[in-house]
C-alpha cells in the first residue's frame, strides 16, 4: 500500500476539522491541504466536498466575493461534527497502535 491510500483516507476528516473553525471557501481548504501535502490540486478536492455534502457532513452556500464570481462556502453541519467527533477518537487510538508496534513495542 501506498502513502497516498491512507493519505486519501484522512482528508476528508481534515477537512471537517478545517472547517470546525468556521465556514470556508474551497480554495481555501485546497490551500492548507495542497501546503500540507494531502492533496496535489484543487482538482481532487472538489469531488471529496461533493460527497461529504451528499453525506449530510458539510453544507453549502454561494455568496458574493469582492474578488471576481461569487463562492461556494463550506461549513459543518450537526452530523460532521459528530462525525469528526468520532474519527478523531478511533484515530488516536489508531495512531498509538501504530506508533507502537513501528517503534519496535508490539504489546499495542
Amino acid at each position: 500500500m501506498d502513502l497516498g491510500q491512507l493519505r486519501r483516507g484522512a482528508v476528508a476528516y481534515c477537512i471537517l476539522a478545517l472547517l470546525r473553525g468556521g465556514e470556508r471557501y474551497g480554495w481555501e481548504l485546497a490551500s492548507v491541504l495542497h501546503d500540507a501535502g494531502l492533496i496535489a490540486g484543487e482538482g481532487t478536492l472538489y469531488p471529496l466536498l461533493a460527497r461529504l455534502r451528499e453525506m449530510g457532513w458539510v453544507d453549502t452556500e454561494w455568496k458574493p466575493s469582492p474578488h471576481g464570481p461569487p463562492r461556494r462556502y463550506y461549513r459543518l453541519t450537526v452530523a460532521g461534527v459528530q462525525a469528526l467527533a468520532a474519527f478523531i477518537e478511533r484515530w488516536g487510538r489508531f495512531r498509538d497502535a501504530v506508533d507502537q508496534i513501528l517503534r519496535g513495542s508490539e504489546d499495542a
